[in-house]
C-alpha cells in the first residue's frame, strides 16, 4: 500500500503542476465566478482543447465554477448536460447507414463510438483535474437527488455509472484495515459515514476499532486516498449473535481473537452517495473473509447481524388487508406499536419477517428489502430471524426491533447467487422456511 500511495502522491502532485501552468497559460489563476451558462460555454471549450495543461486546467475552473453554484444552479447545469451533451445524431446516422450496408466489426465500431454521447468524453476530461474524481462524485450526488425528486436526468447518470464502473473496478481497490493509529481524518469519515449504528463519541469509534475482537475494513481507491468508499465493521465472537446490544455494549468483555470461530459483519456503510450502484460490497465482504481466514484459522463461520429497514413500513401496508397479517397478528402489532410486549409477540414477528422475506414481493417481483438483495445477491443465505435484534428507537422505528443473520457458507456462495440472479430463489434455513411454511400454502 504504501508504494502504491507514494506513487500515486507523486502523481497528483505532478498533475497539479501540470495543471497550475495550465491555469497560468489560459489566464484562468483567479476565474471570476461563473453562471450556469459560463460553465456551459466552459464545457465546450474543454472538449476543443487538445493540451493536457491547459485542459486539466479548464477542467479545474469548471469544476471550481460548479461547486460554487446553489443547489438549484447545480440542477440546472446538470440538466443542460443532459439536453445539450449527447451524441452527434448526423454522425450516428451517417455510422448506422454504413454498418447497415457493410455489417462488419470495423463498422460496428464506428456505430458504437458514434452512439456514444459527447458527456461521456466530457466527465472523463473532468476528471483529469486535480481532485476531479471526488469531485465528480459529488456531482452524481447532486444528480441523484435530483433523480429522486423526479427530474429527467436518467441519460446522464448512465453516462456516470458506465464510467464509475471502469474507474472504481475492483482491480483499482484497495482494501485497508482502519485502526485506532489510523490518521484523525479518515478516522472523523468513519463515525461520519456510519450509516447503520451510529457513532456519537471518539471513546464509541474507539470500541469498535482498539479490541482485539474487533476489526473495520475499508475501500479505497487511489484517485481519492483519504476518502472510504465503503466500509465493515466485524466482531469476532464464539457464536452466532441475535442481538446487537452485546455486541456494543462498553461493558461487554473482550474475547481473545485466537478463541474465535465465527466472525460478524454488524455494520455495512456505503461512504460515497456518488457511487451508489456501483457494486464493490460484494467484493469487500468475500476479501475481507479470505484476510481473516489467513489471519484466525479457527473461524469457521461467517454471518452477518443485519437490520431489515423496509420491515415496518411493508407491515403498515399490510395491516388493513393482507394474506400475511391475519386479526390475530393484527392486534399483536397494534399492541407492540403501542410500546406492549404481549404474549406471543416474538413467534408474530418471526413469522411475518419469514414471510417478508419469503414470499411478498415488489410490484417488479423483487425482494423488498434492500439488505436482504445485497446478501442474497452476494450468495449469503437467511440463516436466522431474531426478533429482538435491535431495540433502540431507530431498530423499533424500522423494523419493530427485527434483526436477521445471514450466513456467508463459502461453499454454497456460487450456488445461492446463481439461484437468487437467475431465479430470484432465497436461500434460506429450514428454520425459516418453517416459519413461512404456512403462507407458502395460501400462495
Amino acid at each position: 500500500m504504501a508504494e502504491t500511495t507514494t506513487r500515486f502522491e507523486y502523481l497528483t502532485g505532478f498533475w497539479q503542476s501540470v495543471a497550475g501552468r495550465g491555469r497560468a497559460w489560459v489566464g484562468a489563476r483567479r476565474p471570476a465566478p461563473l453562471d450556469v451558462q459560463g460553465l456551459i460555454e466552459l464545457a465546450r471549450k474543454l472538449l476543443g482543447e487538445r493540451g493536457e495543461s491547459s485542459g486539466a486546467a479548464t477542467a479545474q475552473v469548471l469544476l471550481a465554477g460548479y461547486g460554487a453554484l446553489g443547489e438549484a444552479e447545480k440542477r440546472v447545469f446538470l440538466a443542460r448536460l443532459g439536453d445539450e451533451f449527447g451524441p452527434d445524431l448526423e454522425a450516428l446516422q451517417q455510422a448506422a447507414r454504413a454498418f447497415l450496408d457493410a455489417p462488419d466489426s470495423v463498422s460496428a465500431g464506428e456505430l458504437a463510438a458514434r452512439a456514444e454521447p459527447t458527456r461521456q468524453e466530457l466527465i472523463r476530461r473532468l476528471n483529469h483535474a486535480p481532485g476531479g474524481t471526488f469531485a465528480l462524485v459529488k456531482m452524481r450526488e447532486t444528480l441523484l437527488a435530483a433523480l429522486k425528486e423526479g427530474e429527467p436526468l436518467e441519460a446522464l447518470d448512465r453516462d456516470f455509472r458506465h464510467l464509475f464502473a471502469s474507474w472504481f473496478n475492483r482491480g483499482f481497490l484497495v482494501l485497508r484495515r482502519i485502526e485506532w493509529t489510523t490518521p484523525a481524518n479518515i478516522l472523523e469519515k468513519i463515525i461520519r459515514y456510519e450509516a447503520v449504528h451510529e457513532i456519537t463519541t471518539w471513546d464509541e469509534l474507539r470500541r469498535r476499532l482498539d479490541p482485539p475482537d474487533r476489526r473495520l475494513y475499508a475501500f479505497f481507491h487511489p484517485a481519492l486516498t483519504d476518502e472510504p468508499l465503503i466500509f465493515v465493521e466485524v466482531a469476532l465472537t464464539s457464536a452466532i449473535p441475535e442481538a446487537i446490544g452485546p455486541l456494543l455494549t462498553p461493558e461487554r468483555v473482550s474475547l481473545a481473537p485466537e478463541t474465535a470461530t465465527t466472525a460478524v459483519f454488524y455494520s455495512i456503510s456505503n461512504a460515497q452517495g456518488g457511487l451508489s450502484g456501483v457494486s464493490f460490497g460484494n467484493f469487500l465482504i468475500k476479501q475481507v473473509v479470505e484476510d481473516l481466514r489467513r489471519e484466525l484459522p479457527r473461524l469457521q463461520t461467517f454471518v452477518t447481524l443485519s437490520p431489515v429497514p423496509g420491515f415496518a413500513r411493508w407491515l403498515a401496508q399490510e395491516k388493513e388487508t393482507s394474506r400475511f397479517v391475519n386479526p390475530e397478528a393484527r392486534r399483536t402489532l397494534e399492541a407492540i406499536e403501542a410500546g406492549e410486549t404481549p404474549e406471543g409477540a416474538d413467534r408474530t414477528l418471526s413469522t411475518l419477517a419469514a414471510a417478508y422475506f419469503l414470499h411478498a414481493r415488489t410490484a417488479a417481483g423483487r425482494v423488498i428489502d434492500p439488505v436482504a438483495r445485497f446478501h442474497l445477491g452476494n450468495g449469503a443465505r437467511l440463516e436466522r430471524i431474531n426478533p429482538r435484534g435491535d431495540l433502540s428507537p431507530a431498530g423499533k422505528r424500522q423494523s419493530l426491533g427485527v434483526m436477521v443473520n445471514y450466513l456467508y457458507d463459502l461453499d454454497h456462495i456460487e450456488a445461492n447467487h446463481e439461484a437468487f440472479a437467475n431465479r430470484g430463489a432465497v436461500a434460506a434455513s429450514s428454520a425459516v422456511r418453517k416459519l413461512a411454511a404456512g403462507f407458502a400454502a395460501k400462495a
